[in-house]
């Protein structure tokens, strides 16, 4: 019986624990919604494999690159801008090596950010999910040049 109410008392305090943790770690609730909506994003934008590219479309069958981030985010929750300058913008910049699947990823010719003109979600492993071009599909490819920029949605 002692036995018992030990495993008890210890779920107990386990439970509390859990509860009163993100209380006590400013910022934890917000980080962890965050990482759940980029999770879910990512998610629906690998669903949309397939898909063909459209300059100017934003799903759910057809999609350009910035549409496909658009509408992924918009399933999971998040309103982001339209197009991928516009997305630069909205989001928090971050590292190549503070990045995390689920961020997105942008494609610029310059320094200024009217230079963007490309965006994924970040997959892991070096590779993004995105709409390539006309006559291409969305797919899962390697990022093919180390000039790209970093930005997590808030």
């Amino acid at each position: 019986m002692s036995a018992r109410l030990s495993r008890l008392g210890a779920a107990s305090v386990l439970t509390a624990a859990a509860v009163a943790v993100p209380s006590l770690l400013p910022g934890a609730a917000p980080r962890a919604q965050a990482a759940a909506t980029a999770a879910k994003a990512l998610n629906v934008a690998a669903s949309k494999k397939g898909s063909p590219y459209q300059w100017g479309a934003s799903g759910p069958y057809r999609f350009d690159c910035s549409g496909l981030t658009l509408y992924s985010f918009k399933q999971a929750g998040k309103k982001i801008p339209r197009t991928a300058a516009a997305q630069y913008n909205s989001t928090r910049h971050i590292t190549a090596g503070s990045r995390k699947a689920g961020d997105l990823v942008f494609f610029h010719s310059g320094s200024s950010v009217s230079s963007v003109y490309h965006v994924g979600i970040y997959a892991g492993g070096g590779n993004i999910w995105h709409a390539p071009k006309t006559g291409a599909k969305v797919r899962l490819e390697r990022i093919w040049t180390g000039g790209v920029w970093y930005g997590r949605v808030r």
